[in-house]
């Protein structure tokens, strides 16, 4: 057995080769034999820097993404600070603890709702998988909450890499379980075939519950302060969560910071003058939501009226647009940008099935009188109700 590796340099250095000859195709058993011989234990701090150092030389984030579940398979029993994140976990209602108890409440479900069936080929069997698979795919707001009040926190800290690498598996498993669901509801599909994707599915469930446990929380905790905290609590209930709604709540009076405060004078625009209430009245009464990014590419203002149609917490605000993406459609949101930067184009529109809705969405190039541009507009709206309209109107309704 070679000598441990203490030299915080050296270490890296090890790390990243071990990981790249994973990448490269080495068995997870003798990768594991290396990384005991050289390391015995990692931190989670570690972990972190190794994964970031390999997108800044170049590794592209889905290459990463994919051993993602290779990481918590290597990593799993050998981190050092596993039980880091003490005290805010613990804090009745707390969104640490309400994430922490939710990867406790998806283990169980998997254990005693799915895994029994799993073995088993009758008609009642073949029923319990349906109903624990769609209970399951609730996870999507445990992941979700992650994503839009969490991330922000570690992004503003200059950490990239956990919030691009576990989206994109997030992603992929929220793909995964809807894959399934349409498996189960296809008549003609072998059942070794379903079972086979069901056990592969829960597989990659529990390796990103060990990565939020090991590696997410305790750098939550180390980084996020307690506005932070109070932000994702305050978003935490426009996203949902899994199954059901914490029956303990985490109240915090927070105290407005000087940036936050509102200016109740009268604006002038080019055509009358509006103050504040009435400003942010008006844009929450339009039948649309609007998002605005600034010239640099941060989230600087959306509307909050009664039907929104995407998730928009107030934690994105001051955000990167291409950070408010899943990593595979960035290069839309940067060409639009791009465009409208250029010159090129002043607009573009998408048109998407969403929930039932057809929802038209228009990008707008912002610019001031002299043409500079100033940001970009983005507009989304249900059009359905828009399409049904025909004849004429020329009467109030009684």
């Amino acid at each position: 057995m070679s000598e441990l590796i203490n030299n915080s340099k050296e270490r890296q250095d090890k790390l990243k080769k071990l990981i790249k000859k994973i990448h490269d195709g080495m068995p997870i058993d003798e990768a594991k034999k290396l990384f005991k011989a050289d390391f015995e234990e990692i931190s989670t701090d570690e972990i972190v820097a190794m994964e970031q150092s390999l997108i800044d030389e170049g590794m592209q984030v889905e290459e990463i993404q994919s051993l993602c579940d290779v990481h918590a398979a290597v990593f799993d029993k050998s981190i050092t600070d596993i039980h880091k994140p003490k005290d805010i976990t613990r804090i009745p209602g707390h969104p640490a603890k309400v994430f922490s108890d939710e990867n406790e409440q998806i283990r169980k479900l998997i254990k005693e709702e799915i895994n029994p069936y799993l073995t088993r080929t009758d008609t009642t069997a073949y029923l319990m998988l349906r109903i624990g698979i769609d209970r399951l795919a609730n996870i999507t707001k445990h992941y979700a909450r992650k994503e839009y009040l969490f991330f922000p926190s570690l992004e503003k800290k200059g950490i990239n890499a956990i919030p691009k690498v576990m989206w994109g598996v997030d992603d992929e498993i929220r793909a995964d379980i809807k894959s399934v669901q349409g498996m189960l509801d296809d008549k003609d599909q072998k059942l070794e075939n379903i079972l086979k994707s069901i056990k592969a599915v829960l597989e990659r469930v529990e390796d990103m519950i060990i990565k939020e446990n090991n590696i997410l929380l305790p750098k939550l905790v180390d980084l996020m302060s307690f506005y932070d905290w109070i932000m994702a609590d305050q978003g935490s209930d426009e996203i949902g969560y899994f199954l059901e709604k914490p029956t303990e709540s985490w109240k915090v009076e927070e105290k407005p910071s000087e940036e936050e405060k509102t200016f109740d004078g009268e604006i002038k625009f080019d055509a009358g003058k509006l103050n504040s209430e009435e400003i942010n009245a008006i844009f929450n009464t339009l039948p649309l939501d609007m998002t605005f990014v600034d010239k640099d590419g941060h989230v600087k203002y959306f509307t909050q009226g009664k039907e929104r149609i995407f998730e928009r917490p107030k934690t994105v605000i001051g955000r990167h647009v291409t950070l408010c993406h899943p990593p595979q459609s960035v290069h839309v949101v940067e060409d639009i940008i791009n465009s409208f930067k250029s010159g090129e184009k002043d607009h573009e529109d998408f048109y998407i099935n969403f929930k039932g809705m057809f929802v038209l969405i228009r990008y707008y190039a912002v610019r001031d009188k002299e043409g500079n541009y100033l940001g970009t507009l983005e507009m989304t709206q249900d059009i359905n109700p828009l399409k049904a309209i025909t004849g004429e109107k020329r009467l109030v309704n009684k």
